[in-house]
């Protein structure tokens, strides 16, 4: 690559002057522009040195790769005379250029406080659902599983329990997440939800009904009433209480000195929450909670099906505003109820997950579409990735990458969801379960509704595919790559079969899982990602260092073999400028396989809210007939995690030396 012309043809694509700052991380240009109208896309989107673009929180970000895209930053800062910044820096000028959004600060408080305990909902959700399959009739027979194997009976009851769980529990849940999202000790968060669901108080999914009755028990306080009602299977009053405790708990350490602090905060901090829950907060908020529960499945109700198909049509560009970050909230008060009711198919559950699993699949189908109808091999890369990954619920580098830049994608996808939404909505398709909203999301709809929803999932791919291929076929043209790639000027090597080693212990995932989308649309190249339990980082196999950076977040390597590999050690940790980070080498250094690379503070980034996501990515995997991820889910550091075949025998590529 000529790093001078890159930076070039980039100013030329954007504009010299239209830059603000600019500043790059491992493998991206991140800059603030000052005019987005101004940007020639199409000739970034045809230049073969970059692997992709793309907006996100007032940063325009072009990704160039590793070890490169830090001489292309030099080359680019010296043509226009900007300052170097740091991704920080390039954060306060993009935050300084936009308004504040109270509704958009709001949206990312609730995906902040939901996002950690969705695994737990989808757990037990999954599990609800598993039980629905057990116990329903007329799905596989007249009666159900566990009728006609009355052995299974004992089983389906234990999943049940298994399942009410999280629902049951959910404020110690919610206490937990919200108050550290509120700045508060999580742990006195949680131990406000356990007092919101004490077995001594009448269990919340009966205050009704008890109040109802004349039966509810009251403490009397001073002469006032208060009821000794439970919170099972709330959401708002959860959140209200932990804003409360969180801000009670900072008001007296700031005014409560030394020791006293230590002893009386965590008390009188519970004290006044308790006793603003149960009089005042509680039944507030319990009492907006129903209004809204029950406001929703009135809606529902009233529009049925041509309501889903007006959600479905507009599911997809409420994704791409944020307000989708509302859903989990509304979803998990939907299936709490669901969980009181046992989940059946005649007392409901959620009609926002049918719909977005029917978005998902509409985008994934058009994507996929671009890919049988382009004859660009760099489009085809991208749509192939990213059409998959939205079948399987990640919609980001599918929306972003591609349906929105060609615009009638997007358009077809969305139609096909609003037709198969309001299909769905015609057969009262509702889910029982969080899970993933995509062509799998068949086990968290209820059972008498799963093969609707499959029929459903049907119509929103059809419906997309066809009239976008139509389309991209009469105006795509001929479309092949006419940028090709310099001519390597180094010496060239061949390259063999390789075996990678996981660089950290830990959980080994796909690299689609991860929450990027440069990494899970495999833009940079393929490999695997790590959720780590240990802190030390490994070198994945023998080699030299071609890369560090003064944050100590990356690493690359180029193996004896001939593979360039990526190390990137959490998302976006960049901006933590080498804080939680030490490393043991530096460009040009030879390391051997299973030698100690570095540490990273994995509870430290965890506690900072940072993603401590482990990504290796083979940089070259055009170099290869095949990069697989090893069917491995524990892995040790030193263990065998990626596999490299050779290349195709119509071409061997060349890497630079």
């Amino acid at each position: 690559m000529n790093h001078q012309e890159v930076a070039d043809r980039v100013l030329n694509a954007i504009g010299k002057n239209n830059i603000q700052a600019a500043a790059h991380c491992a493998t991206r240009l991140r800059l603030v522009i000052k005019d987005e109208s101004k940007i020639d896309q199409q000739a970034l989107d045809d230049d073969a040195d970059v692997k992709g673009t793309f907006e996100t929180n007032g940063q325009y970000q072009i990704i160039i790769g590793p070890g490169d895209v830090d001489k292309v930053y030099d080359a680019l800062i010296a043509k226009t005379g900007l300052k170097e910044a740091t991704p920080d820096d390039i954060k306060a000028v993009a935050a300084a250029g936009k308004k504040n959004n109270p509704l958009m600060d709001f949206l990312k408080v609730l995906s902040d406080i939901f996002i950690p305990i969705v695994p737990a909902l989808v757990a037990g959700g999954l599990l609800m659902a598993l039980n629905n399959v057990l116990t329903a009739e007329h799905l596989f027979m007249a009666k159900s599983v566990v009728e006609v194997y009355p052995g299974l009976k004992g089983i389906a009851e234990m999943i049940n329990a298994m399942a009410s769980a999280p629902f049951t529990f959910l404020p110690i849940l919610l206490g937990f997440s919200a108050t550290k999202r509120f700045g508060g000790n999580p742990y006195l968060g949680a131990t406000m939800g356990m007092i919101m669901v004490l077995p001594s108080l009448v269990n919340g999914y009966s205050v009704a009904t008890t109040m109802a009755a004349g039966k509810m028990v009251y403490w009397n306080v001073f002469g006032l009433h208060v009821a000794q009602a439970g919170y099972q299977g709330q959401v708002l009053p959860v959140l209200g209480v932990a804003f409360i405790l969180a801000t009670l708990e900072k008001f007296f350490h700031k005014h409560i000195k030394g020791a006293f602090d230590f002893t009386f905060t965590p008390m009188f901090a519970i004290v006044i929450t308790g006793f603003l829950t149960f009089t005042i907060v509680g039944p507030v908020l319990r009492t907006v909670s129903d209004a809204l529960t029950n406001g929703l499945v009135g809606l529902y109700n009233s529009t049925g099906w041509i309501g889903m198909g007006i959600f479905g049509l507009l599911y997809s560009a409420i994704v791409i505003t944020g307000l989708h970050q509302t859903f989990p909230a509304i979803e998990t008060q939907l299936l709490a109820n669901v969980a009181k009711t046992g989940g059946s198919f005649k007392t409901g559950g959620s009609f926002i997950f049918p719909v977005a699993s029917m978005a998902n699949i509409g985008q994934g189908a058009a994507t996929l579409a671009i890919f049988f109808a382009t004859k660009s091999q760099k489009q085809k890369a991208l749509t192939s990735s990213a059409g998959v990954s939205a079948l399987l619920g990640i919609t980001e580098p599918a929306i972003f990458g591609v349906n929105l830049k060609m615009k009638f994608p997007f358009v077809f996808a969305a139609i096909a969801s609003g037709i198969a939404s309001a299909f769905l909505g015609l057969f009262h398709v509702l889910s029982v379960a969080m899970g993933p909203a995509s062509v799998i999301g068949f086990i968290s709809i209820a059972a008498k509704s799963i093969p609707a929803f499959a029929l459903g999932g049907v119509i929103s791919f059809v419906v997309a595919f066809i009239p976008t291929f139509i389309y991209a076929k009469r105006t795509l043209g001929d479309d092949r790559d006419q940028v090709k790639s310099p001519a390597p000027t180094s010496t060239v090597i061949n390259v063999n079969d390789e075996i990678i080693s996981a660089p950290v212990t830990g959980t080994s995932e796909s690299l689609k899982q991860v929450n990027d989308q440069v990494f899970s649309a495999e833009i940079m190249g393929k490999g695997a990602a790590i959720v780590p339990s240990a802190d030390q980082v490994v070198a994945p196999a023998d080699g030299i260092i071609t890369v560090t950076y003064d944050s100590h977040h990356a690493y690359g390597i180029k193996t004896t073999a001939g593979a360039e590999i990526l190390i990137h050690l959490g998302l976006d940790t960049v901006n933590l400028n080498g804080e939680h980070f030490t490393t043991n080498v530096q460009k040009g250094d030879t390391v051997h396989q299973g030698g100690l690379l570095g540490t990273f503070d994995v509870a430290a980034l965890k506690a900072a809210n940072y993603d401590p996501t482990v990504m290796l990515v083979v940089t070259n995997t055009a170099n290869y007939a095949n990069v697989e991820r090893l069917k491995v889910t524990n892995v040790q550091a030193g263990e065998q995690l990626v596999a490299l075949t050779e290349p195709a025998a119509s071409s061997v590529a060349a890497t630079t030396v």
